[in-house]
């Protein structure tokens, strides 16, 4: 991470760590944006969509990202601005700018299947916060997906500067940079990590390192620094881990890691239901053998 590219380096989508009653524990959230930190990671991304971001009432979303500036300083800081609406989107860009943060994270238009003019229009009037916008390629969930060519052209309208890529095809990091080679492109799903690094990327927007960040800042700098020979094995040992990141119950099964690895993860809030139980024991297993294999 520099001052000029605050979006490069192992950026936590921190998970949100909330109390029985299932209000949020700002404390124990800074304290973990801190420990994130000192254990090797370049900074957090709240507000994303491990954060729980759509459940949060405004003044609870307004207090995280301050809590993270607080806890880290808000060069650290890349926080999640989408909303339904772009001047909503734009309000909490500015919002982050006035936190003292350096950059935000922001989805397409994500209440309808948005054309291309709609995903041009939403990003520019976001831009104009004034904050740098790595854009968030989620087409599983939005329904709107940020191909290469589309996103050529939101970088060369000066809107965009990187782009977190969720799609899981790790063929288009190639023809990203053939289209924009000045784009930084982010890791943007964990059990891509290695495919992702070996491609080029300048960062990687994290869920796992919310339970291993030692492990996960080591295979990150091991894969983009080209040492495969360190790489490849801790990602094996990783994987069963990672490829939760891409599953419909991501948040529940990173919450249930941090809490087996000693962390507050905590319950998740409705709709997200508990895991069943095949889906806790195959997580729970996968975490106790990472935590037996010293990969904390």
């Amino acid at each position: 991470m520099t001052d000029h590219h605050p979006w490069r380096g192992v950026l936590v989508a921190t998970a949100l760590p909330l109390n029985d009653d299932l209000s949020v524990d700002f404390d124990q959230y800074a304290e973990h944006c801190a420990w994130l930190v000192e254990n090797g990671c370049d900074g957090v991304v709240p507000n994303g969509s491990l954060g729980e971001y759509q459940v949060l009432t405004p003044e609870e979303r307004a207090r995280v990202v301050e809590t993270a500036v607080a806890a880290v300083g808000g060069e650290r800081v890349m926080p999640g601005v989408a909303a339904y609406g772009s001047a909503e989107a734009r309000r909490w860009a500015e919002q982050a700018g006035e936190a003292g943060c350096r950059a935000v994270m922001l989805l397409p238009p994500n209440a309808y299947r948005a054309d291309e003019r709609s995903v041009l229009a939403h990003y520019a009037e976001v831009a104009r916060s004034g904050l740098p916008v790595v854009a968030y390629n989620n087409p599983i969930d939005t329904k709107v997906d940020l191909v290469p060519e589309l996103l050529a052209r939101l970088h060369g309208e000066g809107y965009i500067r990187g782009v977190k890529e969720f799609s899981g095809d790790v063929r288009r990091a190639y023809r990203i940079a053939e289209l924009a080679p000045e784009l930084d492109l982010l890791i943007g799903a964990d059990d891509v990590l290695l495919e992702l690094a070996v491609a080029g990327a300048k960062g990687w927007v994290a869920g796992y390192p919310n339970a291993l960040p030692r492990a996960c800042a080591e295979l990150y700098r091991a894969a983009t620094g080209g040492d495969l020979g360190t790489a490849l094995p801790l990602y094996r040992q990783l994987h069963p881990l990672l490829r939760w990141d891409s599953q419909v119950e991501f948040v529940q099964a990173i919450k249930l890691s941090m809490d087996i690895a000693g962390r507050h993860g905590g319950p998740c809030r409705p709709p997200r239901a508990a895991l069943l139980p095949g889906q806790e024991a195959a997580v729970r297993a996968a975490t106790e053998k990472a935590l037996a294999a010293g990969l904390g």
